[in-house]
């Protein structure tokens, strides 16, 4: 009998999951929470593939405004409807959707695991590597703290999470870094997405160059959402000025994380896109001084 190729509908997700079992990654977990019925704004088209009267495959296209000029896509088959073309038809069909989006942009784009099935279906339906992305924690010590003791030199302190010179300087850092897949983060949007209060955003604090006083501007800046500090590593988003040397820029960023792990470890998100960032963490992967927190994720994208 010929697979039944259908718009999502509500329930089809419990199905899917007592046949998928497990998600193989996080990133497919992640984009498990996706599925949902088409709808227009904003703007996503799902299928599922049944076979029988059961739901055995899906996938999902659609629109982010963070990232304006690709869509995301995501398909699952079931272990035993693999390499029988199921995958490779949801992606034509999928193309087909995203050529009829409002946008008018057809590039799409998926976060996969290496060594999974995910990624080998990515690899061999055209996609390409965009961007690594790891997750990294760097131990209490890595880095010996240094003395910031001179009145006129870098001075570290509390930023409100609400202050707009904050939010300007996370915004035009996470640009920066994000020239690979363009963003478009205004203000009010990087206030709610990485510093109010829906993003758990538990603190943050600045480093600058010299005294704010005397026109110190912030040089690095770290976002803690662990909202307890326990022995556990705290959750930590690390930005920087980009527009800075890159000897500068390495310095602050190395200043800045001595001063978090003088006590306790910190997880951080590093893209290879962040490099005065990478510079100063692998050598703290080679020493053993930090570790990954678990397999590396890469953003694949068609042409």
């Amino acid at each position: 009998m010929a697979l039944e190729y259908r718009a999502w509908q509500e329930g089809d997700d419990l199905e899917l999951i007592q046949l998928w079992g497990g998600p193989e990654s996080a990133t497919s977990e992640q984009f498990r929470g996706s599925f949902r019925p088409p709808a227009e704004e904003p703007w996503n088209r799902c299928i599922t593939v049944v076979d029988q009267g059961v739901p055995v495959a899906a996938g999902c296209v659609y629109g982010a405004a963070l990232h304006p000029d690709r869509l995301w896509c995501y398909i699952e088959v079931a272990a035993d409807h693999r390499r029988a073309g199921v995958g490779s038809t949801l992606l034509t069909m999928l193309q087909h959707e995203a050529a009829a989006s409002p946008s008018g942009i057809t590039a799409l784009r998926s976060k996969v695991t290496p060594g999974t099935t995910g990624s080998a279906f990515a690899q061999a339906t055209g996609f390409g590597a965009l961007q690594r992305s790891r997750l990294v924690v760097i131990g209490p010590g890595a880095l010996a703290a240094p003395a910031l003791d001179d009145a006129a030199g870098p001075q570290l302190e509390e930023a409100a999470t609400g202050s707009v010179e904050l939010t300007r300087a996370l915004a035009a850092f996470y640009e920066s870094v994000h020239v690979w897949d363009r963003a478009e983060l205004s203000l009010g949007r990087a206030q709610l997405l990485f510093l109010g209060d829906a993003s758990g955003a538990g603190g943050a604090i600045v480093l600058r160059d010299r005294p704010k006083a005397d026109g110190g501007a912030i040089a690095t800046f770290a976002v803690s959402y662990t909202q307890a500090r326990t022995d556990d590593p705290a959750d930590v988003l690390l930005g920087y000025d980009t527009s800075l040397p890159p000897a500068e820029q390495q310095a602050a960023v190395a200043t800045m994380i001595a001063m978090l792990v003088h006590q306790y470890p910190i997880q951080l998100e590093v893209d290879d896109a962040m490099e005065a960032l990478v510079a100063v963490v692998e050598p703290l992967l080679a020493t053993g001084a930090a570790q990954l927190a678990g397999p590396e994720t890469l953003v694949v994208a068609t042409a």
